[in-house]
């Protein structure tokens, strides 16, 4: 016999020796044996106490649970709603101030004038725009209402979950030069 020979010999050995004749032992009790301790556990109680009739409630039935939406916003509409109508959504094509959302915009230059403060404000591409009061600007057709010295503040108007039209002002800052930088 050669060296695999010999190797199976060992593992066959192994192997049968495993499989017991007996069963094996362990520390659970199997089902049969157990059942019937208990039940010459239960037969001594029951003689000596004596059972009075349990007393059952009549069982309730379970009301079915409708759910009333009055009075409740729906779940499944947004929280705010732009009005429309208004700006230049509707008919009117968007125009590039409208393509971007106000936060994207950046203010670089406000300049006075006999006629009215002027703004310029730059994209996220670095093209500049200007801005005059009355000018639609954002996504949310909102519109420049005041030019101060120091910023430009812009008035969206829109309708909260329960429909009221609110309107809320967003400020862009000017951006003060930057040190280090060019002169």
């Amino acid at each position: 016999m050669g060296l695999w020979g010999i190797s199976l010999l060992i593992v066959c050995l192994f192997l049968l020796g495993g499989c017991g004749q007996g069963p094996p032992s362990s520390s659970i009790p199997s089902k049969s044996k157990s059942s019937s301790v208990e039940k010459k556990k239960e037969e001594p109680t029951k003689v000596t106490e004596k059972k009075e009739p349990e007393k059952r409630e009549p069982e309730k039935k379970e009301e079915e649970y409708s759910y009333n939406p009055a009075g409740k916003p729906d779940p499944f509409k947004p929280f705010i709603q732009l009005i429309s109508g208004k700006g230049g959504s509707g008919t009117a094509p968007l125009t590039p101030l409208q393509k971007y959302d106000i936060s994207q915009l950046k203010l670089v230059a406000i300049i006075s004038s006999p006629g009215g403060n002027v703004a310029l404000v730059e994209d996220v591409a670095g093209k500049g725009y200007f801005l005059k009061k009355g000018t639609w600007v954002g996504k949310n057709d909102g519109k420049v209402t005041k030019i101060l010295q120091d910023k430009v503040i812009v008035e969206e108007v829109y309708q909260d979950i329960f429909g009221q039209t609110k309107t809320n002002e967003v400020s862009i800052f000017l951006h003060k030069a930057e040190e280090g930088g060019e002169s």
